[in-house]
């Protein structure tokens, strides 16, 4: 028996007997298949063991991250959370995983040149080689794929929230974040906020209370250290002059001429605008407003389109587009359960010509809860590159970057849990001439309310 028939017999992977196709495809198969398994054991058993054994820390390194990060998720979702959020570890996340992906190729060529095609049978070859870019593909475009999508969640945290704001804590255990519905429509000076709701989010369970604020409220009380009392806005303290000074107004008027109004803002991810309204809600409800987001109407069909489209039941035939007077209308929605596309839905949120400003707020509500179902975790996960792409689009925030962990755990908690809602409108409020002990009364004890039902549950 020669030294090389000895070799082969005891170990054919390393030592193959090249004169039998045979053992060599049967080796070429064993080499390909533990490759995708198991990258670098390839390398090991019949090439450099220094490659397969880089290979191979490699590879059990991304296994017992992977382990760890699952069962972390599972006992403290909020670190995962944390790292998802963070354009730090996102970018870590990106240079581990494309060196992971130029590794598997790497491996891949090599077990190919191990494999030695030109020694296995005639079939398997093209078979051998077809299956090897399979797997290739596969494991190397996955990996490929996830530097990617980090790479677009770390634009997307970098475009949309702040690195700089500052954390606000909960105040009397809530979360207060003004939610305005932008819109520049053509017979708009600038941007208007067409809706405005305030979320108020229990900060340990997740319970979630929507307050309605109708846009044309009037005589509203100002936040008492607003920097707008005193000036021509507010000069006793209320933003009172009659129809012209509804509180959506307050938004166009102080971006057109006092956009100095709050020399911080922008640096904070506000402007003005936004803070001057955040100053009349505040005083209007008797609640401090942390966070606000702001929605780009414009784009909001993109970001509906992007989830997938909501779920909506409707009560009464709605016209999309036209005039009070029935012409030029596109199309009608009509009544029953809807699948709405983001279009359908933007129509659903701004049709006003047969129904009122107050019904339009209550389908806007409809709309808000509606979207929120719409983050499921696969859903997200399945359409996320869409979802940041329309997210950068039409949102602006001030929520900082360092709170984006916690706030997804509450939103997964809130998504769960029913969703309270009072609109401040009539019969219970008078928008031209609000009682103002009632306002905050009335979303004083809604709060309570709320919080009782945490408990009691």
């Amino acid at each position: 028996m020669t030294a090389s028939t000895a070799n082969s017999t005891a170990s054919p992977i390393r030592y193959p007997d090249v004169s039998s196709q045979k053992a060599m495809t049967v080796r070429g198969w064993w080499l390909v298949v533990l490759n995708f398994l198991i990258p670098g054991s390839a390398q090991v058993l019949a090439g450099s063991r220094k490659l397969g054994r880089f290979g191979l820390y490699f590879t059990f390194a991304m296994w017992i991250m992977a382990i760890i990060g699952i069962v972390i998720y599972f006992i403290w979702p909020q670190v995962i959370f944390s790292i998802a959020t963070n354009p730090l570890p996102l970018g870590a996340v990106q240079v581990v995983l494309l060196a992971y992906a130029v590794l598997w190729i790497i491996l891949t060529l090599d077990t190919l040149r191990l494999v030695r095609l030109v020694r296995v049978g005639t079939r398997a070859r093209p078979a051998l080689a077809l299956f090897s870019v399979l797997l290739l593909v596969v494991a190397s475009g996955g990996a490929a794929a996830g530097a990617y999508y980090a790479n677009v969640a770390q634009g997307g945290l970098n475009a949309v929230f702040s690195a700089q704001a500052a954390a606000e804590p909960p105040i009397d255990g809530r979360y207060n974040i003004l939610l305005l519905g932008g819109d520049a429509g053509p017979d708009r000076d600038g941007m208007r906020p067409d809706s405005m709701t305030v979320v108020s989010i229990e900060a340990d369970t997740g319970r979630a209370t929507m307050i309605g604020v109708p846009r044309d409220l009037q005589n509203v009380p100002l936040v008492a250290d607003s920097p707008l009392i005193g000036s021509d806005y507010a000069p006793d303290g209320s933003y009172d002059c009659g129809s012209d000074c509804q509180i959506s107004f307050l938004y166009p008027r102080v971006m057109a001429f006092d956009p100095d109004m709050y020399p911080n803002a922008e640096a904070e991810g506000s402007n003005s605008g936004v803070e001057a309204t955040k100053d009349a809600i505040e005083g209007a409800l008797g609640i401090t407003i942390q966070y606000y987001v702001m929605i780009d109407m414009q784009g909001f069909s993109d970001l509906i389109d992007a989830l997938g489209g909501v779920d909506i039941n409707v009560t009464e035939a709605l016209p999309m587009g036209g005039d009070e007077d029935g012409n030029e209308i596109e199309g009608w929605i009509w009544p029953g359960e809807q699948h709405m596309n983001g279009y359908t839905a933007l129509w659903y949120a701004r049709s006003r010509h047969t129904t009122s400003d107050y019904d339009r707020m209550e389908r806007q509500g409809e709309l808000q809860k509606a979207i929120l179902q719409q983050f499921q975790p696969v859903n997200v996960l399945t359409k996320f590159q869409g979802i940041v792409q329309a997210g950068t689009q039409v949102v602006q925030t001030d929520i900082p970057q360092s709170t984006l962990s916690y706030f997804i755990d509450l939103a997964l908690k809130t998504k769960d849990l029913p969703i309270d809602r009072i609109d401040l409108t009539p019969p219970l409020i008078d928008p031209e001439d609000p009682d103002w002990d009632t306002v905050r009364s009335t979303v004083a004890n809604a709060l309570v309310l709320s919080t009782a039902t945490d408990t009691a549950g």
